[in-house]
């Protein structure tokens, strides 16, 4: 069913948005299927559903964010497939993905992050600073503008990413799951939030999608997805009044396919025996973690019986996890002391250990192993005798009704079947206890009721105590007790009724808030301001956002971020000054051509004077290394296997008798042959030092004449007299290094963002492809310059390298050459998805071409076919010659030139194949 014929009805007479026959796959699986849907203009529209329906895919396609598939969508009358279109009407349109502070930069303070969007949509000083001052106020924000966002609560980033969003007065605002994982106080403080801004721009639309029903019952309109279908649409009274129910949670199940129905019951809760003073299976005294300065955990405590049913309600990042941890001995607590059954947490403690059932917060279980591979996996992990595991195997099958899927791998299954799955794994071995954190989050409304039917069946019935956590209030009244938790701390202990009771509040969700507003006095919850938020401003004071292919102040944009990220970075700040220095001390020492102190040792079967001349005519060499003699062929075989010796020589009896009568002889010369390089330079050595002996011997005998002859050959080595490695390598290594690590900082820098999600904002904001990668791009650009100094200095200074030619020309053919490894970074980064490949592929591309085909070990004459042609084109081959020009051989910008115009014509290469790779919409 489409929601086309209710939208028509009703009051609003325009539409916001207009889908038709929209449908969108992610490989084989159907995220959309055939939407038709008419979305009103000027009011607040809320899809509603589970995980997994289609609600965040639906509104990326909306937003502009992801590539249209099939069908079509208008969106403030204009078809977003037009990419004249999604340019014009970008500014237009606000987007907060799904996910607490997604698009928000962890490293960037409150305000720091508000002005990267402002900057982004064209605003003056001025102008930012009005709306930034008055965004923060309005938020209750303002006190803690210099705060980094990664240390913000999950109600305070949502509010930040709103005032990010709200910084160009969007006339379509798109929330997605805004208040999932927040406390209550702060969605009830994001809502009249939004209500205020509605109240004072009325024409504003908003879209927001959401899984709790209390909330969407505030919204003007509803629209009811499942399985990528629209079952329903319609005001929240209508839906109501269609279904028959009280409540939108039981509208949306019966609006429900009846297949999914099929089954279902509703919660019952049996009421539980009391039994005061009884076994405790958990208790925790003043338990406390400590990561670093930041208090997790701070002196918590609770006593939990056995067969209870103990919830543990707060919002993201408030300890539930942490303190769920500490109890299974997963960390070790800082302070404080938790038992299970009467014994202290001891992560050794395996029969205490088989007690308890460990259900992670996200799908923890193996996606290669099918469902029946993993509970038998997780039989054998706890040691159930193999006679006993088939038949365990079976009885989790038939409790949590997985009997149809056993041969199913989990990545296939929906997520209520992958949360009994988990359920199941974790009772396989029988434990008493089970921890559950927030083991229906995601999960459509029968799905968790089913689940809980279950979990209330093993406490009832095998008295299995279970400690859960949840976001879900009518989950938390379900519990015998609950934990109310917030900032780490315990801020009340009771049954559901009592602390309703207690605080006179009409429902427990009332109750917890008044407790928030309590803690608040702290001073650590932002309390907004009655500020009005000003109405939009004339559309000539964002004109600037929407102008021309390209801009400056946007690109500024992101190199100041990317530049304040970057030094809030320890750990890429250490690789980039650091990770070149200590790479240039091994690799300038570490790769030589030299081939000195040859380890030999001589079977001599002579034992005249001759041949202990003839040996040390090769001891007195600097090439060689003389060892202890070698007794005989064994002794010779195994010095040599054991890599004593890189030479072994076999004088034969009879040497120097035979030498006397001018008999032939031969001398036996063994060499290490593992690195054939060094092999044959030490045989050639050996040659020399053989002739040399000789020609001495025909002096000795027959005088000068003997050795002289018509013509001979004096050698002379310019640019390196010595030819010692250093000097060429040292230079070499400066391409090298200034190649390989601008190149994975810059790929790092990109893919990262794809990783945290924040490319989002390249998607839905003004921002060009070009203006994005060259402004992460620069900051980079400068940190090699800065690594270039660093490691000419090391060459001169510590390597004792002069720089013989011009320095200046140097410099010049340096800054393209960092200019060009950035953009090679940037054209690897719009290939991979991950960190790691990234880092991976900009290694391989860079180092291997570098040594094996630029020039650094062998010249590129002498390499052929496709060897040769990387050789050609690939830059570090330019910038070679040039490093080696002027250090070595006193060369000028007028003499090396030529290399200058292969740097030139990469930039623009790379940056243009950079910029056509790099999509604007995902997918």
């Amino acid at each position: 069913m489409n929601g086309s014929d209710e939208v028509a009805s009703s009051p609003h007479l325009t539409s916001v948005v207009r889908l038709n026959e929209l449908s969108l796959r992610y490989g084989k699986v159907q995220a959309l299927d055939g939407i038709t849907l008419d979305l009103p203009a000027g009011c607040m529209v809320g899809i509603i559903g589970p995980d997994g329906v289609g609600k965040s895919s639906l509104f990326s396609l909306i937003s502009g964010a992801r590539a249209i598939q099939s069908g079509t969508i208008e969106v403030l009358g204009g078809n977003m497939a037009d990419p004249q279109h999604r340019k014009n009407v970008c500014p237009r349109i606000a987007y907060m993905p799904q996910g607490l502070g997604r698009n928000l930069y962890p490293t960037l303070s409150v305000a720091e992050n508000v002005d990267f969007f402002a900057r982004l949509f064209g605003h003056g000083r001025r102008e930012r600073a009005r709306r930034i001052n008055e965004l923060l106020h309005a938020t209750g924000l303002a006190p803690f503008a210099d705060r980094p966002a990664i240390k913000l609560s999950g109600g305070m980033k949502q509010k930040l990413g709103l005032c990010c969003a709200l910084i160009h007065d969007p006339d379509l605002l798109i929330l997605d799951e805004p208040t999932t994982g927040v406390d209550p106080l702060s969605r009830r403080q994001f809502w009249e939030l939004i209500e205020s801004i509605r109240a004072n721009r009325p024409g504003m639309s908003v879209l927001v999608a959401t899984a709790y029903m209390e909330e969407a019952a505030r919204f003007d309109w509803l629209i009811a997805m499942n399985d990528g279908k629209v079952l329903a649409s319609g005001t929240p009274n209508e839906l109501l009044a269609r279904t028959g129910t009280r409540t939108l949670e039981e509208s949306f199940i019966a609006l429900l396919p009846s297949v999914q129905r099929e089954g279902y019951r509703p919660v019952m809760i049996e009421p539980r025996e009391a039994s005061p003073g009884g076994e405790a299976a958990i208790e925790a005294h003043d338990l406390t973690m400590r990561f670093g300065d930041f208090t997790a955990v701070d002196h918590v405590s609770f006593r939990i019986g056995r067969g209870e049913i103990f919830g543990f309600i707060g919002s993201n990042g408030c300890g539930k996890t942490t303190t769920m941890k500490m109890l299974t001995g997963l960390l070790p607590a800082s302070e404080g002391q938790a038992r299970l059954f009467g014994h202290p947490v001891n992560p050794h403690d395996i029969d205490t250990r088989r007690r308890v059932g460990y259900m992670t917060q996200s799908f923890s279980l193996y996606g290669e192993l099918t469902v029946r591979q993993n509970l038998v996996l997780h039989a054998r992990l706890f040691a159930i005798p193999p006679e006993r595991i088939a038949l365990r195997v079976q009885e989790m099958a038939d409790r949590f009704d997985l009997a149809g899927i056993m041969d199913s791998l989990p990545d296939a299954l929906p997520l209520g079947e992958r949360q009994r799955l988990s359920l199941a794994v974790a009772m396989i071995h029988g434990p008493e206890m089970l921890i559950l954190d927030e083991p229906t989050s995601g999960v459509d409304p029968v799905a968790r009721d089913n689940f809980w039917n279950v979990l209330i069946e093993l406490a009832r019935k095998d008295n299995v105590t279970i400690f859960i956590s949840t976001h879900f209030m009518n989950e938390a009244e379900r519990c015998d007790r609950i934990s109310l938790m917030h900032a780490g701390r315990v801020l009340v202990s009771d049954t559901p009724a009592a602390i309703v009771a207690k605080r006179g509040a009409h429902n427990l969700e009332q109750a917890f808030i008044s407790h928030l507003e309590e803690a608040a006095a702290g001073g650590d919850i932002p309390q907004p301001q009655s500020v009005t938020v000003a109405a939009p401003a004339p559309a000539a004071a964002t004109v600037s956002s929407r102008e021309g292919f390209f801009n400056l102040r946007r690109l500024l944009s992101y190199t100041r971020r990317e530049s304040l990220e970057l030094r809030r970075d320890p750990i890429r700040l250490a690789l980039a000054g650091l990770g070149s220095v200590l790479l240039m001390l091994v690799l300038g020492y570490g790769i030589s051509m030299d081939v000195e102190n040859l380890r030999f040792a001589v079977l001599d079967q002579d034992q005249t004077s001759v041949s202990r001349d003839y040996t040390l005519n090769l001891a007195g060499s600097r090439y060689f290394i003389e060892r202890p003699p070698i007794r005989d062929y064994a002794d010779l075989d195994q010095r040599m296997r054991d890599g004593e010796l890189s030479l072994a020589l076999e004088i034969p009896p009879g040497f120097a008798r035979d030498i006397a009568r001018g008999t032939p002889v031969q001398i036996g010369a063994w060499f290490d042959g593992a690195m054939p390089m060094r092999a044959e330079t030490a045989s050639g050595y050996v040659q020399g030092m053989h002739y040399h002996w000789l020609a001495t011997k025909m002096r000795e005998a027959y005088g000068e004449a003997a050795t002289k002859g018509l013509v001979s050959i004096e050698t002379r080595f310019r640019y390196n007299p010595d030819v010692k490695s250093l000097p060429a390598m040292a230079p070499a290594v400066i391409p090298l290094l200034l190649l390989m690590l601008p190149a994975i900082l810059t790929a790092l820098s990109v893919v990262r963002e794809k990783e945290l999600g924040s490319i989002v904002n390249l998607y839905v904001t003004p921002v060009t492809r070009l203006e994005f990668l060259l402004g992460k791009q620069i900051p980079y650009i400068v940190l090699a310059m800065f690594n270039f100094v660093v490691l000419v200095a090391m060459t001169v200074y510590l390597f004792r390298v002069p720089i013989t030619g011009s320095i200046l020309t140097l410099t010049f053919a340096a800054f393209l050459y960092v200019i060009t490894a950035t953009a090679m970074g940037l054209v690897i980064s719009t290939l991979m998805r991950s960190q790691i490949a990234a880092l991976i592929g900009a290694a391989i591309f860079t180092i291997v071409p570098a040594i094996q085909f630029s020039g650094m070990i062998n010249p590129v004459s002498s390499l052929e076919g496709i060897g040769r042609v990387i050789g050609d084109i690939f830059p570090t081959t330019y910038f070679l010659t040039i490093t080696r020009g002027t250090f070595s051989k006193g060369l000028d910008f007028a003499d090396l030139q030529t290399s200058f115009i292969p740097l030139l014509i990469a930039i623009p290469v790379l940056i243009g194949l950079g910029t056509v790779l790099l999509k604007k919409q995902e997918g």
